[in-house]
């Protein structure tokens, strides 16, 4: 009997709010505190800040990634980049000790079955790469190019390229025209009209 000499029958679990199991698994009788300072620490988690600067085509994720990996080398790193005419390679970089990398981002296999142009990028090249992500059937690459494991936020060398050294006339070429195209892009960035076309 209750305290005024009436039956009390235990509460039908059913009915209880959805968290009050919770709570008593986690705290026992009367320990109600400690969830809700757990339930306001939930709520005070900041939702994630969306990145204003993500591209929304695959292959770009691709290249970003790449990109930031190869500044974490010391690279100087230019994307969508002209070698020569009807060519334009995703990313072409510039290592410390002067060697040219080019990287092709494939984001499917229907992006690379449908390239034609690849093997003449060789040339303009001291070590080529492939960027790929991580659903990417990789027995598809050339086992003697380079292979880059990348997404959004960066990449990793699963595959070293070997080195083919570019004659020194179309380096010097190649190293003007770099030059020149990095350089209108960043007037660009501070004075767009006064830069004008590539």
């Amino acid at each position: 009997n209750g305290p005024h000499g009436k039956s009390r029958n235990p509460p039908d679990p059913r009915n209880r709010p959805a968290g009050a199991a919770f709570q008593g698994r986690i705290c026992g009788a009367g320990g109600l505190r400690l969830v809700s300072v757990l339930f306001m620490l939930t709520a005070m988690t900041p939702e994630p800040i969306p990145d204003p600067f993500l591209p929304d085509q695959p292959g770009f994720r691709l290249a970003r990634g790449v990109a930031r990996m190869l500044r974490s080398f010391d690279h100087a790193v230019l994307c969508e980049f002209v070698p020569a005419r009807g060519l334009r390679v995703d990313v072409i970089s510039i290592s410390p000790t002067g060697e040219i990398w080019i990287v092709e981002c494939k984001s499917c296999r229907a992006d690379f079955t449908s390239d034609r142009k690849w093997q003449s990028y060789l040339e303009w090249s001291d070590r080529f790469f492939w960027a790929v992500d991580g659903a990417f059937p990789d027995d598809l690459l050339p086992a003697d190019t380079g292979l880059i494991r990348a997404d959004a936020y960066g990449a990793e060398i699963m595959r070293e390229s070997p080195l083919t050294k570019m004659a020194a006339a179309r380096r010097s070429r190649l190293m003007r025209d770099i030059a020149r195209v990095a350089s209108i892009r960043l007037q660009a960035l501070t004075d767009p009209q006064g830069a004008g076309r590539l």
